[in-house]
């Protein structure tokens, strides 16, 4: 794993520890609090036309910068609990990714992958 995502681990272990809340924490809890921490990140985008960070605003931003720590604190406590290496993971969900999305054949367009008449299905 990654070193800076070892030492947000230790962190939160860290933090979770001190307050004895890792009774708590079982992946279904965390998988649970990781969508409600979305949930609030997606709300101060809800109405806005493109939720750049000038839409937004300084203070805005801010509130969004912490939800979104919210939710990676989450998602490095659920890995941490799942014994899942978050960069090995991405790695491999990337190579999954570039067959599903072939550069070629999807390059400016957003429609998912069954919907590309060439899509052959591997």
């Amino acid at each position: 794993m990654d070193s800076d995502l070892m030492r947000l681990r230790a962190l939160v272990r860290a933090f979770v520890d001190e307050r004895d809340w890792d009774q708590f924490h079982t992946p279904k809890n965390l998988a649970s609090a990781l969508m409600v921490e979305a949930a609030e990140l997606l709300e101060h985008f809800q109405w806005l036309q493109s939720g750049r960070a000038e839409e937004l605003g300084a203070d805005k931003l801010v509130e969004v910068r912490h939800e979104m720590a919210d939710v990676l604190v989450y998602l490095v406590r659920l890995a941490d609990k799942l014994d899942v290496d978050l960069v090995a993971a991405v790695e491999e969900k990337m190579v999954l990714n570039r067959a599903k999305y072939p550069a070629e054949l999807v390059r400016g367009d957003a429609r998912k992958y069954y919907e590309y008449k060439d899509y052959k299905k591997t």
